[in-house]
């Protein structure tokens, strides 16, 4: 028989394993992780374009996107948190390569699941919590306490000898902070749009191509323009910018850094191939993160406002009824379609969404559509729209694929987007 060795827990050893075998590479590099249910991959990319713009040299693992030293590439895993052996990998390649900062997308699934153990986080940043995953997590209470961990795991004692302090920032305008805040055994900054904090922002200008408001620091203000669009991306700006201004970073660099951004892979992505009408790509696939996209895109259309999504098969089943129902409140048209149905049944996907729909009042065939293929979805939507109104896809983002039984399919709602306008 082979020989084996018996442990507790498998994610556990293989953690520790991964850390061992990789030699530690946390141990000499300054980790930020970022959680949240919407916002980290767009925060994540704030905060390494900052830390940049000051001259620092960061690494990034993302739902989206993988960067080493100025070298980035698409993630194709499906995989926001990669297991613990690829986490440590990545870092020793980050370290290897000359990185001093790594920025990690810290999931609730890579949280429970020990994937980012060992990574020695010293900056914990959190952009909201809301309703998802509660496929696995069972309850908000325990998808509340999967992203605590990430607080649990910055200690005051630590010193890796490089002038990092540990430091937790937290969002003052969501009902995590509260949930938070007594896991943080590290000082805590924060941020805010709508009250006091360490990091607040003012005098907001919202228009559909860029973002203009005024950062109140401890030291004083900057005033930050970006090409990210909406108030939630103010939101992801801030934690940016607490992060940055925790690790020294100054308001220069701040500005310089957040201007730089032109934009983040499947976040509010616009498509443009000459049709008179908007057309905006997002990852919006949880009801705070849809309703949020509605709410920014709303006041910018002077026309009807349409969305086309839907909602993963296998997973959060309860999320369905309330994602069509903040449709049914805040579009004018929608069409309900396949996301990623696995080997669920498809057009029952379809019909739960539509129930919230219908119980705010909406009617099938006249207020909303049900179509499963996606493609023919977005092509419906495309010949209803006329000059003046905005589109959304809404759910697949940058994903390069979608899962129907056990096939995944090459898929891109962006390339899909411009056949479709090609077409018309």
């Amino acid at each position: 028989p082979l020989p084996y060795i018996e442990v507790n827990d498998v994610r556990v050893a293989l953690a520790n394993l991964s850390c061992a075998f990789y030699r530690y590479p946390a141990h000499h590099l300054c980790t930020i992780g970022v959680t949240g249910t919407d916002g980290k991959t767009t925060t994540c990319n704030l905060i390494s374009a900052i830390l940049e713009a000051a001259g620092l040299q960061t690494g990034l693992m993302t739902t989206a996107n993988f960067r080493i030293s100025g070298q980035e590439w698409e993630n194709s895993t499906r995989q926001s948190t990669l297991e613990a052996l690829e986490v440590q990998q990545y870092l020793r390649r980050m370290l290897d390569a000359g990185v001093t900062h790594a920025i990690i997308e810290a999931t609730s699934h890579g949280l429970e699941l020990q994937r980012v153990r060992g990574s020695n986080f010293d900056v914990g940043v959190v952009t909201n919590i809301t309703h998802e995953h509660l496929d696995f997590h069972k309850s908000l209470a325990h998808y509340r306490r999967a992203k605590a961990r990430l607080f649990e795991m910055l200690d005051p004692h630590r010193d890796k000898g490089i002038g990092i302090h540990p430091v937790a920032i937290l969002n003052r305008d969501d009902v995590s902070y509260d949930v938070l805040k007594p896991y943080c055994r590290v000082p805590i900054l924060d941020y805010s749009i709508d009250q006091p904090a360490t990091v607040r922002a003012i005098d907001i200008q919202l228009n559909a191509h860029s973002t203009r408001f005024r950062a109140l620091l401890p030291e004083g203000e900057t005033t930050i323009e970006t090409q990210l669009v909406g108030r939630f991306n103010v939101s992801n700006c801030l934690a940016a910018i607490t992060t940055a201004y925790s690790q020294g970073i100054r308001p220069a660099a701040i500005a310089q850094g957040l201007a730089e951004v032109k934009g983040i892979s499947g976040r509010m992505e616009s498509i443009n191939e000459g049709q008179p009408f908007t057309v905006i790509v997002d990852y919006a696939h949880t009801p705070d993160s849809l309703e949020k996209v509605l709410a920014t895109l709303r006041p910018l259309t002077s026309g009807k406002l349409m969305v086309v999504f839907g909602s993963a098969g296998e997973r959060d089943v309860q999320k369905r009824p309330i994602m069509g129902r903040i449709a049914a409140q805040m579009t004018d048209f929608f069409v309900i379609t396949d996301e990623d149905p696995r080997e669920e049944e498809r057009t029952r996907i379809l019909q739960e969404i539509a129930k919230g729909a219908e119980a705010a009042g909406k009617r099938q065939g006249r207020d909303f559509l049900c179509i499963v293929d996606r493609t023919q979805a977005i092509a419906t939507a495309f010949a209803k729209a006329q000059a003046g109104d905005t589109v959304i896809l809404a759910g697949k983002g940058h994903e390069q694929s979608i899962i129907i039984g056990r096939q995944k399919l090459p898929w891109d709602d962006r390339q899909v987007a411009r056949e479709a306008l090609r077409r018309l």
